[in-house]
């Protein structure tokens, strides 16, 4: 079992930048397909990113490919969403989650969940 804290959220100006932050408990972070998604209010959760154990393996939604990067640090036990280029419509709740096997867009795949951090992109 691994539990997932979110960090890094806040209010950025439309064109900035936010780092966020996913630390997670337990010594088997290192096997976890570790996930990003996001979810605005009224809208469904959607998939953000995605990267396997070693960072071989990465999938990112259409609408943040060249603006975002996911990498994770496994001694630190700690997965990054670098957000580029921000868009107002990048307002969300920023969720990480976790999950054996392979990297997926689905969230109903995925077995754990931190608690979310704000992002707010003014414009």
């Amino acid at each position: 079992q691994v539990q997932l804290v979110e960090s890094g959220g806040g209010l950025v100006q439309a064109g900035g930048s936010l780092r966020l932050s996913c630390a997670a408990s337990g010594r088997t972070f290192s096997t976890y397909i570790m996930g990003w998604f996001r979810q605005a209010p009224g809208k469904e959760r959607e998939f953000v990113a995605a990267i396997n154990w070693n960072g071989g393996r990465i999938m990112y939604a259409d609408s943040v490919k060249g603006r975002f990067t996911i990498s994770r640090d496994n001694a630190k036990n700690t997965v990054y969403l670098q957000m580029n280029s921000l868009k107002p419509e990048d307002t969300a709740v920023y969720y990480c989650a976790a999950r054996n096997f392979v990297p997926s867009s689905a969230a109903s795949e995925y077995d754990y969940w931190g608690q979310g951090t704000q992002v707010t992109v003014s414009s």
